[in-house]
C-alpha cells in the first residue's frame, strides 16, 4: 500500500513537472470590431478637438469620421516611420494586426455599411484624392481604395491652380448638394497630392419644434457678452442625465433615422474650459448609458455654423509630421518616387433649427439619472455630438459660444 501511494505521488509530480514545462498557448487577441472603431474615432474626436481649442475661444465644428476615413486610406498607401504615426495619431494602432492589411480599412467599410444600412438615414460620403498628373497611382492603391472607400483619385494640373481650384470646388459642392462651396480658394503650383473627403448629413426631429413659438431670447456668451437668439421651445418627454463630477448635463435629442444629438450644458458658473480636458470616449459612452426620460422644457437656440481648418497643421501637433515632409513613406500609392501629402483642408456647415438639422463636412462612476428638471435651458455656451446610436460613431461634433456667429 506504501509503495501504491509512493508510486502515485512521484507519477503526480512528474505530471506536475511536465505541466510546467508546458509552454502555455495564449489564446489569439480578438479581432476588433466596428464598435471598437467607434471609440478609437471617438477618442481620436476629442484629441483633435482640444487641439483646436487650444487656438482660439470660438465656435467649432468637424466630422471626426470623414478626417479619420481619409487617413485610413492613407493608411494603406504608407509604410514606416509615416505608416506608425499615422496609426498613433488616428488612436488606431491597438485595431491593426499582423499580416492583415485590409482590417482597418474593412472596419471603416463595415462601418459606413452598418449606419447607412437600412436607407433611411440620408448621410453621403465620399473621397477623392487629388494627385499631380507626374505622378502614376499603385494599381493595388488604386483598387483598394475604390473598395473600402469607393473613392475617386483624380489627376490635377496643380501647374495651372485657377483651373485646379475650379475642378475640385466643383466635385465638392456636387459631393455635398451645394451645401460646401468655395472649399479652396489658391493653391500652391508645387502641390503634389491632395485628400478631400466629403460628408453630408440631413436629418428630421423625431419631436420638431413648433416655429411659431420660437421667440427671441438671451443667450450668455460670458459674462460681459449677452447676444439675443432665436431660441426654440418644446415641452415634452426627453432623455436625459446630470454628470455631477463634471459639473454638467445631458440631453438628447433625437433624429428619425437612428442619429441622435447629445447636448452637454456646463452648469451655471462652470467655464466650458473646465470640461475641454475630461471629455472622452469613455465620458460620452457613460452619459448615453445614463439617460433617463423625464417631462421636460426645452429651451434650444438655432444657429448656422461654417468652420474651416488647415488639418496639415493640426496633425502635425498631434504627432503625424512626416507624412507632410519629404521623407514620407508612400511608396504604395504612386511608384514614382518621393510623394508626399501637401494639403489637408476640413471645412463643416451645420444649421440647426424647429425641423432639424443639416450638416455638412468636407472630413460611469460618479453619473446620476437628473432628478426631474422642469427646464433645459441651453443659454449659455455648451458642446454637441451628432452620432450614430447603434455604432455609437460619432458623426460630427462641436462647441458653440455664440450662435448669432457664422
Amino acid at each position: 500500500m506504501m509503495v501504491h501511494k509512493m508510486k502515485m505521488g512521484f507519477l503526480f509530480f512528474i505530471l506536475t513537472y511536465m505541466c510546467l514545462l508546458t509552454p502555455v498557448r495564449q489564446a489569439p487577441p480578438r479581432s476588433p470590431t466596428i464598435s471598437d472603431l467607434s471609440i478609437k474615432n471617438m477618442d481620436f474626436a476629442m484629441n483633435l478637438y482640444r487641439k483646436i481649442s487650444t487656438y482660439h475661444d470660438k465656435n467649432v465644428f468637424f466630422s471626426p469620421l470623414s478626417i479619420s476615413t481619409s487617413f485610413a486610406a492613407l493608411l494603406m498607401a504608407s509604410g514606416g516611420v509615416t505608416h506608425n504615426e499615422l496609426l498613433t495619431g488616428l488612436n488606431l494602432a491597438q485595431l491593426e494586426r499582423a499580416n492583415q492589411p485590409e482590417l482597418i480599412p474593412k472596419l471603416f467599410e463595415l462601418l459606413h455599411e452598418n449606419i447607412t444600412q437600412n436607407g433611411s438615414l440620408k448621410l453621403d460620403q465620399g473621397m477623392a484624392l487629388f494627385m499631380s498628373r507626374q505622378f502614376e497611382v499603385q494599381k493595388t492603391f488604386e483598387n483598394q481604395t475604390k473598395t473600402f472607400f469607393h473613392a475617386d483619385i483624380k489627376t490635377v494640373d496643380f501647374a495651372n491652380p485657377t483651373e485646379s481650384v475650379r475642378f475640385i470646388n466643383e466635385y465638392i459642392k456636387q459631393k455635398t448638394e451645394g451645401k460646401v462651396t468655395e472649399m479652396i480658394s489658391t493653391l500652391d503650383p508645387l502641390t503634389q497630392l491632395m485628400v478631400i473627403n466629403t460628408i453630408f448629413f440631413q436629418g428630421a426631429w423625431q419631436m420638431p419644434f413648433d416655429p411659431d413659438v420660437t421667440n427671441r431670447a438671451p443667450f450668455y456668451v460670458n459674462n460681459y457678452n449677452v447676444v439675443q437668439v432665436p431660441m426654440m421651445f418644446k415641452d415634452d418627454k426627453f432623455y436625459m442625465m446630470e454628470d455631477v463630477p463634471l459639473g454638467a448635463k445631458v440631453l438628447k435629442l433625437p433624429y428619425q433615422e437612428g442619429v441622435s444629438m447629445l447636448i452637454l450644458l456646463p452648469n451655471k458658473g462652470i467655464d466650458y474650459t473646465v470640461i475641454d480636458d475630461e471629455i472622452s470616449a469613455q465620458k460620452f459612452l457613460s452619459w448615453v448609458r445614463g439617460l433617463t426620460k423625464t417631462n421636460l422644457e426645452v429651451n434650444m437656440p438655432k444657429f448656422k455654423m461654417e468652420q474651416s481648418y488647415s488639418l496639415h497643421n493640426l496633425l502635425q501637433d498631434m504627432g503625424m509630421t512626416s507624412v507632410f515632409s519629404n521623407s514620407a513613406n508612400l511608396t504604395r500609392l504612386s511608384k514614382n518616387g518621393a510623394i508626399k501629402v501637401s494639403e489637408v483642408l476640413h471645412k463643416a456647415v451645420i444649421e440647426v433649427d424647429e425641423t432639424g438639422t443639416t450638416a455638412s463636412s468636407a472630413t460611469t462612476i460618479g453619473i446620476t439619472p437628473y432628478s426631474l428638471p422642469r427646464t433645459f435651458r441651453v443659454n449659455r455656451p455648451f458642446f454637441f455630438f451628432i452620432y450614430h446610436e447603434d455604432t455609437n460613431c460619432l458623426l460630427f461634433m462641436g462647441r458653440v459660444i455664440d450662435p448669432t456667429k457664422n
